[in-house]
């Protein structure tokens, strides 16, 4: 069995719970561990780096993890933008944006490394 989406769950969860502690709003924390949760993905499920140079996928698996990360990055923003008031919210709003390019960065390294085009 494939650990790497269950591990990235968890990692997902970990963002929301601590972030939530920050700010207060469920929606926010969960479209920010929605980010982690992708990111870490293609972390675990690939060998790729954070920092090496970065899609489509073929296996369902990939997919549900992009589109769970790009969910998340889609609403994190806005519900941001609606609950802003304050210096946690400005941090939690880092946190959510260093999560948004983790995952963009991971999956698109990853997508390569499924393509071989590394």
């Amino acid at each position: 069995m494939n650990r790497a989406l269950p591990l990235a769950a968890g990692v997902g969860l970990l963002a929301a719970l601590g972030l939530y502690q920050l700010v207060p709003s469920l929606p926010t924390a969960l479209g920010t561990g929605a980010v982690y949760a992708g990111a870490a993905y293609f972390y675990l499920a690939f060998d790729v780096s954070l920092l090496a140079a970065a899609p489509r996928f073929d296996d369902r698996t990939d997919r549900i993890g992009y589109a769970l990360g790009l969910f998340g990055l889609s609403v994190t923003p806005i519900l941001f933008g609606h609950y802003a008031d304050g210096d946690a919210a400005v941090f939690g709003f880092v946190v959510a944006f260093f999560g948004a390019v983790a995952f963009l960065t991971l999956s698109e390294q990853a997508r390569r490394l499924d393509d071989g085009t590394a």
